[in-house]
């Protein structure tokens, strides 16, 4: 008996570890997605902090709703966790996930961002990274990379009001991106 007890708890930590690597292993693969697309790399280099969302939905008929999941890290380190609800009306159809990264200039747009009722204004612009942009996991572990052509693009995305926004789409059609109401909670971690 207490054999069976000891495998699985066993079992228990290593599924608890396998699960917890994966939730953590879309982060850092969608990271790795926007630090090897040409129009976001440089980000990283000179931005305060950014939050990143593995994968937003999307989905709409005339009325469309999106919605996800996001970290936020400040210098390498999580610093919080966030979330993002979207809906709007108009003219759309069909669906869609993407990823979706906002670089922070400085503590200044953080500190607006962390303020837990964040919304991009009519005025906020997105940055869609084309399909040249692709990543992939397998057996050997995960990889990303972009197009030669993509590295060597000419649209470069900008500070707008001290954040910058990017998305790659990872499957789906939607006609058109919009930051337009775009809301976001946020949670800071303990200990930071």
């Amino acid at each position: 008996m207490k054999h069976s007890t000891k495998l699985t708890a066993v079992l228990a930590t290593t599924l608890g570890l396998a699960t917890g690597a994966a939730y953590a292993g879309k982060y850092q693969d969608a990271t790795l997605l926007f630090k090897n697309a040409a129009q976001s790399a440089d980000f990283f280099k000179n931005s305060y902090a950014y939050a990143i969302f593995p994968t937003v939905g999307e989905g709409g008929f005339v009325v469309g709703a999106a919605h996800g999941r996001g970290r936020v890290y400040s210098r390498g380190i999580r610093v919080g966790d966030t979330a993002v609800t979207q809906l709007s009306v108009g003219w759309q159809a069909g669906g869609a996930a993407y990823s979706e990264i906002i670089f922070f200039q400085d503590k200044r747009a953080l500190d607006e961002f962390e303020s837990g009722n964040f919304q991009f204004g009519a005025g906020a612009s997105v940055v869609a990274i084309s399909s040249g942009a692709g990543a992939g996991v397998g057996t050997m572990g995960a990889g990303a990379g972009a197009s030669a052509g993509m590295k060597d693009a000419a649209v470069v995305g900008a500070y707008n009001h001290g954040m910058a926004v990017f998305t790659i789409v990872k499957g789906g059609l939607m006609a058109s991106a919009s930051l337009e109401g775009e809301k976001f909670s946020y949670t800071a971690r303990r200990g930071t």
